[in-house]
């Protein structure tokens, strides 16, 4: 898009500078060879990561399927570059060494593809695109592979009319084989978007920071500037596992989940350092994870006093989850969002086996002493978890 439509100079000059004359996007397709692709291995990364499902990017907007679609001749993994069904090995494996939830991602639209820029042309008026590519991938996609999770992309600033989306999604919920376990998200057209989809995503990297009366996803990435892999990333535009935390905590919060972007090489590996911030991130989620999964928002999503600390509730346990992102100095945490029961009340740390010491502030607010801990004893390196019963 940069190079060829937009003609970006930095682009342009370095395809110039490192490519034949006269090479085109096409040929970049023999190139992609995902010959240390071993999906077993991605599965068992994924499950490491503590994450609960996946989204595998089945097209994007250049319209390479990462299946063999019949409705994709020649533009597919199968038939060029690596001759492989990258979407059917993962979701095997995904399938047979985890219980994550398996998703696609699909791009309704496509950049450069003659149907579309020809409807594009006719104002949407005609609807060849859609009918003859789009909507027959997303029917093959979820009965081929019977994903738990589409997430749409794309509209093209077309409308949901010209993408038929209402009837591809009563197909999707009330006929197809994943009707009673599928989700999907809110990209199916021109003024979908944070206003219709079983959750929100409103737009990249969304993180509002208050509580939304919709179920809704913050989905980002870890490259700060990609959502591909980029070969010359430097180290500081990875986020860190502190970072990534804090990303965690202040969306579930909020109400949402965090749909975490790692980009994959042409030869098929995760990068180690994403395989790292995904460990990072399961062994965060070990010791904390009772504050993230199964949780609903809390009555104060943050801290009033204490700046960096973040609420959830747990309803099962009926624990209210304060995690706090920076230790304090003095030892003393101080929160002045719940309200506590004298004789009642009890605090723990996640990770730590006593209770810890408390005294209330009036009608509201706590003062807590943390443990004195050296490093080797903290129960994880970066964000810590109150868990307050009777509160």
């Amino acid at each position: 898009w940069y190079w060829q439509k937009e003609k970006r100079e930095p682009y342009v000059k370095f395809m110039e500078a490192n490519y034949p004359p006269g090479f085109s996007y096409e040929d970049f397709g023999p190139l992609f060879t995902a010959e240390f692709f071993d999906p077993n291995q991605w599965a068992d990364i994924l499950k490491a990561s503590g994450a609960k499902y996946v989204v595998l990017t089945s097209k994007h907007h250049e319209g390479f399927t990462l299946w063999g679609s019949k409705y994709s001749w020649n533009w597919n993994a199968v038939d060029v570059g690596p001759k492989r069904d990258l979407v059917a090995e993962l979701a095997a494996s995904v399938r047979n060494r985890t219980d994550l939830h398996f998703g696609l991602y699909h791009s309704l639209f496509e950049w450069f593809n003659p149907l579309f820029l020809e409807d594009a042309t006719n104002v949407f008026k005609t609807r060849t695109f859609p009918t003859s590519k789009s909507l027959p991938e997303l029917y093959e996609i979820v009965t081929k592979y019977q994903p738990e999770i589409i997430w749409s992309d794309g509209n093209g600033n077309a409308p949901d009319t010209y993408w038929n989306s209402t009837g591809f999604l009563a197909w999707l919920y009330n006929d197809s084989p994943v009707r009673d376990t599928v989700v999907t998200n809110d990209r199916w057209g021109v003024g979908s978007i944070c206003t219709h989809g079983g959750f929100y995503t409103c737009s990249d990297r969304y993180n509002p920071g208050h509580l939304l009366p919709h179920k809704w996803e913050n989905c980002m990435t870890i490259d700060r500037r990609s959502w591909g892999y980029r070969r010359d990333a430097q180290l500081g535009d990875y986020l860190t596992i502190e970072d990534l935390v804090k990303q965690l905590v202040e969306t579930v919060s909020c109400g949402g989940n965090l749909l975490m972007n790692i980009g994959p090489t042409h030869d098929g590996r995760i990068a180690v350092i994403f395989e790292e911030r995904l460990r990072q991130m399961g062994a965060w989620l070990e010791v904390n994870g009772e504050a993230i999964y199964g949780t609903k928002p809390w009555r104060a999503q943050n801290d009033s006093v204490t700046p960096e600390v973040w609420y959830t509730f747990s309803p099962k346990e009926g624990v209210v989850n304060a995690v706090f992102l920076n230790w304090p100095v003095s030892g003393i945490l101080e929160l002045g969002e719940p309200q506590a029961k004298l004789g009642e009340t009890q605090v723990k740390l996640a990770g730590y086996k006593e209770l810890l010491k408390w005294v209330a502030l009036g009608e509201k607010g706590l003062i807590i002493a943390l443990p004195q801990l050296t490093p080797k004893q903290l129960p994880c390196q970066w964000g810590w978890t109150l868990q307050l019963t009777a509160i």
